[in-house]
């Protein structure tokens, strides 16, 4: 009995040694397995974190390119906002590039294959570096000319204005009578001037330009001397045509502006004194100008120039914001002075007048552009100059004041086609010593 007893206790034990092995095995095998599978899964994670990350790169990199596109098409849209037309040759000739959904379903991989290197969406057109056209209504353009091109322009300027002038001499013995001679005297000029100016891009951000003028000038002076005992007009006639003042301009653009952000050009002129000027022509004066003269103290030929060399340099600025443009200029012209200056009077006689300097101006123009259609744009602007006094010998000269001109100004454009534009302006003076009307025609022409 006790040794089945014993028996059947040594059985359990051999039974639970063997279950004690079995469990030990299957929980060795367990282990095994359940490592090999965390490992198997952390292989995943690894192989997902680097597709998302690359996915990641590409949608930067797509977000990017959809950016620069977005910048050239406000600067297409802003360039053909202001009159310049719909895109060039060479862009219309660029294929189509892929879309944003296109580009993401090309560079997205699926999960049975490998992430594939991020793909471009394409090269954006390049940004525009160049201001905005307007209708150019002032002297100096805003907009340079590309490097490598070439731009002839002619134009025509027809000017009219009229002075009245009254001078009193005598005395008064009671408030508003005046004993002695009154000249009544009206100044009619009529002014024609033809004009050659050629423009040449220096790279991407330079132009050199040249201007040849040729003046027609026709001047009538009406006058009645009161007391006298004469009751007719007295009219005195002059005119003088030729070469006028040779220019030269370099302008160079300051920054590269943008929507909402400004460009500025700054620029040098130079103005030399090829035309005839005032001391070079006859003035009609029997005896000295400057002492009792008898003559009328005019000039028998108008002059074409001004006398001086000059150089002027000032700042151009455009501000582009839709759906106009907005632009202005600040100058200062420098006469140089001229030493022994002599005038000729009638008979051939020279009267010498020492040093004379011309007084220098201070200018100013602002204005603002609106595009019509793609072919025909309209400006409007106001332009003022501030002329100092003349000087003679260090001193100011007899009757010299300061003297204020504003103009106001309305141009439009029209672009026949990518080469020709026609530009046509009216000036009308504001102040008495403005030119009453201005009309200016232009035709700019690339090669």
């Amino acid at each position: 009995m006790s040794t089945s007893r014993g028996r059947i206790t040594a059985g359990y034990a051999c039974l639970a040694v063997v279950a004690l092995a079995g469990g030990q095995a299957r929980a060795q095998q367990a282990d095994g397995v359940s490592s090999s599978h965390l490992d198997e899964l952390q292989q995943q994670v690894t192989a997902q974190t680097q597709k998302l990350e690359l996915l990641r790169q590409a949608l930067a990199e797509q977000e990017r390119g959809v950016a620069e596109l977005q910048r050239a098409l406000n600067q297409e849209r802003l360039a053909a906002a202001r009159g310049r037309g719909g895109a060039s040759a060479a862009q219309e000739n660029t294929p189509i590039e892929p879309t944003l959904a296109q580009s993401q379903a090309q560079a997205s991989p699926t999960p049975a294959q490998d992430a594939p290197p991020a793909q471009p969406v394409g090269r954006a057109p390049e940004p525009e570096t160049r201001p905005p056209e307007v209708a150019q209504i002032f002297d100096q353009p805003g907009v340079l000319t590309p490097g490598g091109t070439f731009v002839l322009e002619p134009s025509l300027q027809f000017g009219y204005w009229a002075n009245d002038r009254v001078a009193l001499v005598g005395y008064t013995v009671i408030p508003a009578i005046l004993i002695g001679l009154i000249d009544v005297r009206q100044v009619k000029t009529t002014s024609g001037i033809a004009t050659l100016t050629g423009r040449m891009g220096l790279g991407d951000r330079f132009e050199l330009e040249a201007k040849v003028p040729y003046m027609y000038v026709s001047g009538d002076t009406v006058s009645r001397e009161i007391f006298t005992g004469s009751a007719v007009d007295r009219v005195f006639n002059a005119t003088g045509h030729g070469l006028g003042d040779i220019e030269a301009t370099l302008r160079y653009q300051i920054n590269q502006g943008g929507m909402d952000a400004a460009y500025w050009i700054g620029w040098l002129r130079y103005k030399s004194r090829t035309g005839k000027d005032l001391f070079e022509v006859v003035t009609d004066c029997v005896t000295r100008c400057v002492g009792n003269a008898t003559g009328t103290g005019l000039p028998l030929e108008l002059p074409t120039g001004t006398g001086f060399e000059a150089l002027q340099p000032g700042v151009t600025w455009l501000y582009p914001t839709d759906p106009v443009v907005f632009f202005g200029s600040f100058s200062y012209l420098h006469n140089f002075p001229r030493d022994n200056v002599s005038r000729r009077v009638l008979g051939g006689a020279e009267e010498s007048l020492g040093e004379i300097d011309a007084g220098n101006i201070y200018g100013f123009n602002v204005g603002m552009g609106l595009a019509l259609n793609e072919k025909a744009s309209i400006s409007l602007g106001y332009d003022q100059s501030i002329v100092g006094k003349t000087q003679q010998n260090g001193k100011d000269a007899a009757g010299a004041v300061r003297v204020v001109l504003g103009t106001l100004l309305v141009g439009a454009s029209y672009r026949y086609n990518e080469r020709s534009t026609l530009n046509l302006s009216l000036g009308v003076g504001v102040t008495r010593d403005t030119p009453d009307l201005t009309l200016t025609a232009r035709l700019p022409t690339s090669f």
